[in-house]
């Protein structure tokens, strides 16, 4: 039977059809498409990478102390090297490949005795170190609040140990 009424489509006609339809709503198009948005950073990430970037400068801090006040060297070593385990030791919670850390753990060399005033470290006084510690130690508990449990762990071993430093840079004298 025929339908006689009205204009005939015929299934070829109809399937191109189809084909363009598809083509159009799935975006073929000349403009090139926006990339995907980044995904925010970890936040475990970015406060482990905060810690991190205080330890190397408390590290830093305490290797210019120990170049600016040879007669305390021997009393400050013990303090730089309680912080270099303490970045050691968040570094390894760090995830791999996310770049932070890259500050070496050894003290700053000693300047030279003809170095002249301008290439010698900065000084660095045992009242400084104390403030340091004191500022370190009293952000640790806000720190623990958004920190993982096993992150959280580490901040109070080493807040406790940053408060201790306040009080025993006390019996060290400039």
């Amino acid at each position: 039977m025929r339908h006689s009424g009205g204009p005939q489509v015929t299934r070829r006609a109809l399937l191109g059809s189809a084909a363009a339809a598809g083509l159009a709503a799935s975006g073929c198009s000349s403009a090139p498409r926006k990339p995907a948005a980044p995904a925010p950073p970890d936040p475990q990430t970015v406060l482990l990478t905060s810690l991190i970037t205080g330890k190397e400068q408390l590290v830093s801090l305490y290797g210019r102390a120990v170049a600016a006040l040879p007669a305390r060297a021997a009393a400050l070593e013990p303090f730089r090297q309680r912080h270099a385990a303490h970045l050691q030791a968040l570094r390894a919670l760090l995830p791999a490949g996310s770049g932070a850390g890259t500050f070496p753990a050894s003290p700053a060399p000693p300047a030279s005795p003809s170095a002249s005033p301008s290439e010698r470290p900065s000084a660095v006084s045992v009242g400084a170190l104390r403030d340091a510690e004191r500022r370190a130690a009293s952000a640790r508990p806000a720190q623990m609040a958004t920190a993982s449990p096993a992150l959280a762990q580490l901040l109070a071993s080493i807040g406790a140990c940053e408060a201790v430093h306040v009080v025993a840079l006390g019996r060290v004298r400039d």
